[in-house]
C-alpha cells in the first residue's frame, strides 16, 4: 500500500480519529456557521432574525390552531359555501329567480306544479302558464296564496306578481303566406 491510499475509504486502512457519522454533521453545520459569520449573516436564530422579533402570543389574539368546536377554517357545505359566494358578489336577487323557475314544483307544491309551469319572470312579475283554462281560472283566485309561498320560499320582493295564462289556442295560420287579419278557418265573410 502507498501512502495515497491509507487515507481513502475502502482500502481497510481508515484514520480511526476522522469524524463519522453526528460528528461529521456537527462540524459541517459550524464549518456553515462560521463563513456566515465571515459573511456578516447573524446565524444560530432559526426562523427569526432580529429584524422580525417573535409575536407576543398573549395579545389577546385567536390561537393558530384549532379546537375541538366549529372554526371558519374548517370545510364547509356546499350550500352555505355557495350562499355566502353569491352574497358577496352581489348575486342573491339573481339566484332568488333561479330558484322560482327551477325549483318551481318545491316552491308552489307537487299539485300546482303539475298542471302549471313558470315560462318567465322580469322585473319582478313571473308569467305562469296553466295546462288549462280552469287551472288558469283557479290560479287567479289562489294568488295571493302563490305569492305568499313564493315570498317564503326565496324572499320578499322577488315575485312582486303574478301573469298567469292558460293554454295558447291553435294557430289558424298555414304555410309560409298568410294574411295579417285572416279570420281562420271556415272564414265565408267577406
Amino acid at each position: 500500500m502507498t501512502a495515497d491510499n491509507e487515507n481513502q475509504p475502502g482500502t481497510g486502512a481508515e484514520d480511526p480519529d476522522a469524524p463519522r457519522g453526528m460528528d461529521l454533521v456537527r462540524r459541517a453545520l459550524e464549518e456553515a456557521r462560521g463563513a456566515a459569520r465571515t459573511q456578516g449573516k447573524d446565524v444560530g436564530r432559526g426562523r427569526y432574525s432580529p429584524a422580525e422579533p417573535r409575536k407576543d402570543r398573549s395579545s389577546g389574539r385567536r390561537r393558530r390552531w384549532s379546537g375541538p368546536g366549529p372554526d371558519s377554517r374548517d370545510p364547509q357545505p356546499f350550500a352555505s359555501a355557495s350562499r355566502d359566494l353569491a352574497k358577496s358578489r352581489g348575486w342573491t336577487p339573481r339566484v332568488a329567480e333561479g330558484t322560482v323557475l327551477g325549483q318551481w314544483s318545491v316552491v308552489v307544491g307537487e299539485d300546482i306544479s303539475a298542471h302549471a309551469s313558470p315560462t318567465g319572470l322580469r322585473d319582478g312579475i313571473l308569467s305562469i302558464t296553466a295546462e288549462s283554462t280552469a287551472w288558469a281560472t283557479q290560479l287567479r283566485h289562489m294568488q295571493a296564496q302563490l305569492l305568499a309561498k313564493i315570498a317564503a320560499a326565496v324572499g320578499d320582493g322577488v315575485v312582486t306578481s303574478l301573469r298567469i295564462t292558460g293554454p295558447a289556442g291553435p294557430s289558424w295560420r298555414k304555410g309560409p303566406r298568410s294574411m295579417p287579419g285572416g279570420r281562420g278557418p271556415r272564414d265565408t265573410y267577406g
